[in-house]
């Protein structure tokens, strides 16, 4: 998205030529007659005239490079607005003049005419609108498949459901079903269960060396034994953390190296997805995602989400539209996206 920097402004005489080259990207937003009218019932039509960007038609480019050098420029000219005194006096336009390129504005009528808009900087990096690292349409974006880059152990993904709230964040251990008190009818019994059962009273009837019964129910102790493992390893999920403004974050590892603060530049890998699981951008390889914290670099969810990670640190942002790009979006973005980043903090200078 471009930002806006100042107020520019030209004027174009009646019946006269600017020339106009901006310094830097200009948008034209409105075009108007002044308060004072030279002709009270005059027409003015308002062109702009340009060098039309094309590509030579032959390999020969030197010998049309020196063609040009020695025949005049052609122009193409193109009409911006048509005003007429007492009647239609302004006009709203949405026409961008690119940095260094020559432009000549012509007023055919006798009012003066008086164009206004805003010079404007289109960053060369958007925040999240890079899309220069993705290889092709078709490429998966897959924790497994950027190498050491912000992986995550399968196991440390469970219970991850985006769709889901903080509540949900962690396992559930399924009860067993009630047993029924009828006991089943033999026809009714499955093969398996009269096996199970058969061997069952066969390790009832088992006899150690000294001639004393083996008991039974070893398999009852390894199941409870599993049960605990997993609640262990339920404890050791990382937790969600939601703040009042609805972001969500989860540290996956905790780094070991200097702290992002407020201010501090900081260098990241990044993979951008939608709740769906979709991606839209990424940053995995090649040099990192640079921006300095909490200055508005980019959207407000990292600006609130980074700080307080250490350099190695990974962690799983989780960003409502209000801190991404709201009810407008972006280019890839469709209006009100619910975003979820995984970032890694590589550097803090």
């Amino acid at each position: 998205m471009s930002v806006e920097l100042d107020v520019w402004s030209v004027v174009v005489p009646g019946g006269g030529e600017t020339f106009v080259a901006p310094a830097v990207d200009v948008r034209v937003t409105n075009i108007s007659f002044g308060e004072e009218l030279a002709d009270a019932n005059g027409r003015s039509v308002v062109k702009l005239a340009y060098k039309a960007l094309t590509a030579p038609d032959s390999d020969d480019e030197e010998e049309e490079e020196d063609k040009d050098e020695d025949e005049d420029i052609k122009l193409v000219t193109t009409v911006l607005t048509a005003l007429t005194a007492g009647k239609i006096e302004q006009s709203t336009l949405n026409v961008v003049l690119l940095e260094e390129r020559e432009y000549i504005l012509t007023n055919t009528g006798k009012n003066t005419v008086y164009l206004t808009g805003n010079y404007i900087e289109q960053p060369d990096q958007p925040p999240f609108g890079d899309d220069s690292d993705l290889d092709s349409d078709e490429e998966a974006y897959n924790l497994q498949d950027v190498s050491s880059d912000v992986e995550m152990d399968p196991e440390d993904l469970v219970g991850l459901e985006l769709d889901s709230d903080a509540s949900r964040f962690g396992e559930v251990d399924e009860e067993p079903p009630a047993k029924s008190s009828k006991r089943p009818r033999d026809t009714d019994e499955a093969p398996e269960a009269k096996a199970k059962e058969g061997k069952d009273k066969k390790n009832k009837k088992l006899k150690a060396e000294d001639g004393k019964a083996v008991p039974a129910g070893g398999d009852k102790k390894e199941k409870k034994e599993v049960k605990k493992e997993d609640k262990k390893k339920g404890k050791d999920t990382p937790a969600v953390t939601e703040l009042p403004n609805g972001l969500k974050f989860q540290d996956v590892k905790i780094g070991d190296g200097p702290e992002a603060k407020k201010g501090s530049r900081v260098g990241m890998r990044y993979i951008g997805k939608f709740l769906n699981g979709q991606g839209f951008d990424k940053n995995v390889k090649g040099k990192p995602f640079t921006f300095k914290v909490g200055k508005g670099e980019v959207i407000k969810g990292w600006d609130l989400g980074i700080p307080g990670m250490r350099v190695g640190g990974e962690r799983i942002l989780t960003i409502p539209p209000a801190l991404a790009y709201g009810a407008k979006g972006v280019d890839g973005i469709p209006p009100n996206s619910t975003l979820k980043f995984e970032v890694k903090l590589l550097e803090v200078k």
